[in-house]
C-alpha cells in the first residue's frame, strides 16, 4: 500500500529507485561494499563472527553451575539456536553475495528483515524474542569490530546500480549516515538520500547537494516504515518520499524527472559565461570540495577556484589513525596541481561536533552526550591542542603551497589570541621546513572562517592579522540563534533570514571591504540562489559553494544589477522580517 514520509528537503529535484536500508543497530558499524573479488572472503568473514560468538555462547552456557536460574540457561540457548540458524547467517551471507554489503551491514540488514517478522507475530513471547536478535547481532558486529585491518570502501567512480543486485537506482534509507560513510558513498551508486534526522545543513544535506542528487532529511521514522527493496519516489522539491507508488504517480514523476534533466542542461550551457552582473561587476565563483579527486567536477562545473578544501575527511576512515605528514601534502598538492594555476583554498581540520575522528581522543572524540559537541573541543581549538598535529598539517599546506597558489584558512577563530597562536605555529612550520628564516615574511595568504559571533563583533580587531576572510555561514546562524543544527527537534528555528544574522553578514561584508580585505560566503547561503542578489547588494563579490549549485546561482549573477538592489539591501536587513522584504524588492529568485 502507498503512503507518504514527510521530511525537509535539502536539494532539488525527484529520484525513482529501490531502497537500500541502514538499519540502527547497538554498535556504530561501517557500510561498504565489497570488490566483486572479496565477495566469497567476506562471506566467510560474516560466518566466522557468527561462529565465533556461538562458540563463545557454547562456552557459556557449557559453564553455568548447577544451581544456575534455569532462565539463563533457556536465554543462551535461544541466542545460540539464533547464531547458527540458517535463516539467520543465510540470510547475511545473501546480502554480501547479492548487494555486496560488507558483514556488518549485511547483519544489520539481516536484523531489519528478520525484527520486521518478528514484529508481525501475534504471540507475544516469539515477538520479544526479537530482542535477543538485537543482543545477537550487536554481539557478533563486536566480534567483527575486533578483527585486524581497516575496511576499504569500494573507489570505483563507473559503479553503477547494476553492480549491487538488478538494474533500478538505489536510494540509501537510513536514520542517519555518518561523514565517513558518506565519503565512501560518493561514487554515484546512489541516486538519492533519506535519513530520518538531520537539517538543512547537516553534513549529510551538504554531501548530497555536492553530489547533486535529490535527499530529504528530518523524516524521523522513514528508516523504520521503510522496507529493503521497497519502491521510492524521493520529491525533494517538496521534501516528500513516496513509498510504493501506484504507476499513475510513478508516471507523473518520471516527467518531472525529465523536466528536471532539462532544466540542468539549460543551466549547464552557462558553463563558459563569465559571471558578471548587468551593471558589469564581475563575481569570483568558486567551490567547494571534500577531496582532491572532487577538483575536477568544480572546474566542469566552471569554477574559477577552490574556496574551500575540508581536509578533515582526509582524517576519516583511517582505523583510529592519522594521516601522516606526507600523506596530506600528496593530497593538498594534487588538488593544486590538477587547479593548474587556480586558486586553492585550504582549510584546515575542522574536527568535531557533527564531524568526530574515528580515534579515541579525550572526551570530544568519546562523543559524550551529555555535552554538546559543538561548543567543545572544535575546529581551531582541538588544533590548538594538539600543536604537534596542527604543526605537521601546517607543514603539508605549506609545501604543497610551493607548486602552485595556495591559501590557508582557519575554522572558528573567536578571539585575536588564538589568531595570534595559530601566526606563531605557521611560523614554526616554516622555520622546520627551512623555506624562510624564523622571522621572515609568510608568502602564504592566510585566512579566517567567520563563523562565531564573537568574531563578527570584533572583525576590527582580526582584519590586520588576515589577508582574506571566509564567512561561513551555517555555523554562524547556529551560534547567532543558540541552536543546535543538527538537532531537529530545534531545526525549525534555523533561520538564515533572521534580522541578527544578515546584519552580522552585512557588518563582516562592509568592513573586510573598507580594510581592503577579500571576502567571500563559503556556507549554504553561497549556493542558495534565493540570496544572491541580496548578497551583492550587500558588496559580496566571492561566492563559494558546492560545484553542482553553481550554474544556478550564476544565472542569478547575471540577472542582478548591484546598483539597484544595492539601494534596497540596507532596507531589507533593517526590516523586522527581511525575507519579506526580499520577496517585495524581488531580491529572492
Amino acid at each position: 500500500m502507498s503512503f507518504q514520509v514527510f521530511g525537509i528537503a535539502v536539494t532539488r529535484g525527484v529520484a525513482i529507485g529501490r531502497a537500500v536500508l541502514i538499519a540502527s543497530g547497538r554498535v556504530d558499524v561501517a557500510h561498504y561494499f565489497v570488490e566483486p573479488d572479496r565477495v566469497d572472503s567476506e562471506v566467510r568473514r560474516c560466518l566466522a563472527a557468527c561462529e565465533h560468538v556461538a562458540n563463545e555462547l557454547q562456552a557459556l552456557r557449557d559453564a553455568l553451575p548447577e544451581d544456575a536460574p534455569p532462565e539463563l540457561d533457556a536465554l543462551l540457548d535461544v541466542h545460540l539456536m539464533l547464531a547458527r540458524d540458517p535463516a539467520f547467517t543465510g540470510g547475511a551471507c545473501q546480502w554480501i553475495e547479492e548487494r555486496r554489503y560488507n558483514a556488518e551491514w549485511a547483519l544489520s540488514a539481516q536484523l531489519e528483515a528478520l525484527g520486521r517478522q518478528f514484529d508481525d507475530m501475534e504471540d507475544d513471547y516469539l515477538r520479544e524474542r526479537k530482542s535477543d536478535l538485537e543482543q545477537l547481532v550487536g554481539r557478533i558486529q563486536e566480534a567483527l569490530a575486533l578483527q585486524s585491518g581497516a575496511y576499504k570502501p569500494i573507489q570505483h567512480p563507473a559503479a553503477r546500480a547494476s553492480d549491487f543486485g538488478g538494474d533500478a537506482p538505489l536510494l540509501l534509507v537510513a536514520g542517519d549516515v555518518s561523514p565517513a560513510d558518506m565519503m565512501g558513498f560518493r561514487e554515484g551508486i546512489f541516486q538519492g538520500f533519506i535519513t530520518d534526522t538531520g537539517g538543512r545543513t547537516s553534513h549529510t544535506a551538504i554531501v548530497a547537494r555536492s553530489l547533486g542528487v535529490p535527499a530529504v532529511v528530518g523524516t524521523r521514522e522513514a528508516s523504520r516504515l521503510i522496507r529493503q527493496d521497497d519502491w521510492l519516489i524521493i520529491d525533494a522539491d517538496q521534501g516528500v518520499v513516496i513509498v510504493d507508488p501506484s504507476p499513475i504517480v510513478l508516471d507523473e514523476y518520471r516527467f518531472r524527472q525529465r523536466q528536471s534533466e532539462l532544466e540542468r542542461a539549460r543551466l549547464d550551457r552557462l558553463h563558459d559565461k563569465p559571471a558578471v552582473t548587468l551593471d558589469g561587476q564581475h563575481i569570483n565563483m568558486l567551490a567547494n570540495i571534500e577531496l582532491p579527486e572532487d577538483v575536477q567536477a568544480a572546474i566542469a562545473a566552471g569554477a574559477k577556484g577552490v574556496g574551500l578544501m575540508r581536509t578533515e575527511f582526509l582524517f576519516m576512515n583511517k582505523a583510529g589513525q592519522l594521516p601522516s605528514e606526507e600523506e596530506q601534502y600528496l593530497a593538498y598538492r594534487q588538488a593544486v596541481e590538477a587547479l593548474a594555476g587556480l586558486p586553492l583554498t585550504i582549510r584546515t581540520i575542522d574536527i568535531g561536533a557533527d564531524k568526530p575522528l574515528d580515534r579515541s581522543h579525550g572526551a570530544e572524540a568519546r562523543h559524550d552526550t551529555t555535552l554538546n559537541p559543538a561548543l567543545g573541543l572544535r575546529a581551531i581549538r582541538w588544533s590548538l591542542s594538539e600543536p604537534s598535529m596542527f604543526r605537521q598539517q601546517l607543514r603539508a599546506i605549506v609545501r604543497a603551497a610551493q607548486h602552485g597558489p595556495v591559501r590557508l584558512l582557519v575554522p572558528m577563530i573567536g578571539n585575536r589570541a588564538e589568531l595570534l597562536q595559530v601566526h606563531e605555529h605557521l611560523r614554526q612550520a616554516y622555520a622546520q621546513l627551512g623555506l624562510v628564516a624564523a622571522s621572515g615574511p609568510q608568502p602564504m595568504q592566510v585566512g579566517i572562517m567567520i563563523e562565531v559571533p564573537a568574531a563578527a563583533l570584533c572583525i576590527d580587531s582580526l582584519l590586520p592579522l588576515v589577508d582574506f576572510v571566509s564567512i561561513g555561514t551555517n555555523d554562524l546562524i547556529q551560534y547567532t540563534l543558540a541552536i543546535d543544527r543538527a538537532d531537529q527537534a530545534v531545526s525549525y528555528l534555523y533561520d538564515p533570514w533572521h534580522p541578527a544574522v544578515l546584519r552580522l553578514l552585512a557588518d563582516v561584508i562592509r568592513k573586510g571591504a573598507a580594510a581592503g580585505k577579500d571576502v567571500s560566503v563559503c556556507g549554504e547561503m553561497a549556493g542558495d540562489a534565493s540570496f544572491t542578489s541580496l548578497l551583492l547588494g550587500l558588496g559580496l563579490r566571492s561566492f563559494s559553494m558546492q560545484a553542482a549549485q553553481l550554474n544556478e546561482v550564476k544565472q542569478a549573477v547575471l540577472r542582478t544589477d548591484c546598483a539597484k538592489v544595492a539601494l534596497v539591501a540596507n532596507q531589507v536587513i533593517q526590516a523586522d522580517t527581511p525575507q519579506a522584504k526580499a520577496q517585495a524588492h524581488k531580491l529572492t529568485r
